[in-house]
């Protein structure tokens, strides 16, 4: 009976019915431990009868189809269509072993509503619950309605993105119940790490230019360390690729030979070939060439070279030479 087994015993059998291959494609997308402790198992693992395999396999199957239908309609949504696939009582077996093993996002039913019809239904409130809710949004979701917040909230909102860390399931779970009732019994009880700088980074990346702007101002007088920090993970040396390329050949002109030889020690080769494309031949020869007679170089001054480029791309675009394509406005019109 495959309910004797642990849960790391069922995970081995499943990989093993599934075949190197596969397993091995699994094991990129776990963690150092969980490799290690499967690995383990999978070599302690002498036999496996064939009706196991296939209840192992008949369990997991079961378990991904009701979290895909929690994530089309919720919780109700999901027993609903396993009781009539599956019967009333093995329905309830099966949401029981999927809320016990796996996290159901926080604000899931929120990620479906309509950002415009979101925006009405939380305007109002602190700007410490909008935070909360805009960072468990897709990046573009809390865009839209940071976007189109009250201008003196949008920085505070922003700041508080920034700087949260963690926070207690219960007032998730009392946020969630306000918003709506039936994802609070799901909420996982360890502390849910939500926010932070990447967070507000990818949302201020998604928002128009002006938005981004004033929040950044403001930030800047109130939180200086903070706003330069955000300011760093505002546009990666690797973000190049998405400059257009008579962009990218403003950039070039205010940039040191040396600096840019050093930048591209370690980018990939996409990237280098779109920088020497908008080079001189003669010149793009030359970088190659003391690329190739530079040897190896620290990290760290690959990384300062290309910071130096980061800054020159955002001082252009602060002055309107260039154009950095993102959400909500900045379209461009020939």
């Amino acid at each position: 009976m495959i309910d004797d087994y642990s849960g790391l015993q069922k995970a081995a059998i499943l990989l093993i019915t599934l075949g190197p291959e596969k397993a091995s494609a699994i094991f990129q997308h776990l963690k150092e431990d969980e490799i290690e402790s499967l690995t383990l198992e999978i070599a302690n693992t002498r036999s496996v009868s064939p009706q196991d395999k296939e209840s192992v396999l008949d369990e997991y199957y079961q378990v991904c189809l009701a979290q895909q239908y929690i994530a089309e309609g919720g919780i109700g949504y999901a027993k609903e269509l396993l009781e009539k696939a599956l019967g009333s009582e093995k329905a309830q077996g099966v949401i029981s072993k999927l809320t016990a093993s796996l996290q159901v996002r926080p604000f899931e039913f929120v990620r479906k509503t309509e950002p415009a019809q979101l925006l009405n239904f939380i305007q109002d409130e602190h700007p410490q619950t909008i935070a909360m809710i805009l960072s468990y949004l897709s990046s573009s979701q809390a865009a839209m309605i940071l976007g189109a917040l009250p201008p003196e909230k949008q920085a505070d909102v922003a700041r508080r993105i920034a700087q949260m860390d963690r926070t207690s399931p219960d007032v998730i779970k009392e946020v969630e119940r306000v918003l709506e009732r039936k994802l609070s019994s799901l909420v996982n009880q360890d502390y849910t790490i939500v926010g932070g700088i990447d967070s507000i980074v990818n949302i201020l990346n998604s928002v128009d230019r002006a938005t981004e702007k004033r929040i950044m101002e403001s930030l800047e007088v109130d939180e200086p360390e903070l706003a330069e920090e955000i300011r760093k993970k505002m546009f990666v040396f690797e973000d190049i690729l998405l400059l257009d390329d008579r962009s990218i050949q403003r950039v070039l002109r205010d940039v040191e030979n040396a600096d840019l030889e050093l930048a591209l020690k370690s980018s990939t080769e996409e990237l280098q070939n779109v920088i020497f494309r908008n080079l001189s031949k003669r010149l793009a020869a030359m970088i190659k060439e003391d690329m190739d007679f530079m040897g190896p170089v620290r990290m760290k001054d690959v990384e300062e070279a290309q910071q130096k480029i980061v800054a020159v791309i955002r001082k252009l675009e602060d002055s309107g030479d260039i154009v950095i394509s993102r959400g909500g406005g900045d379209d461009i019109v020939v």
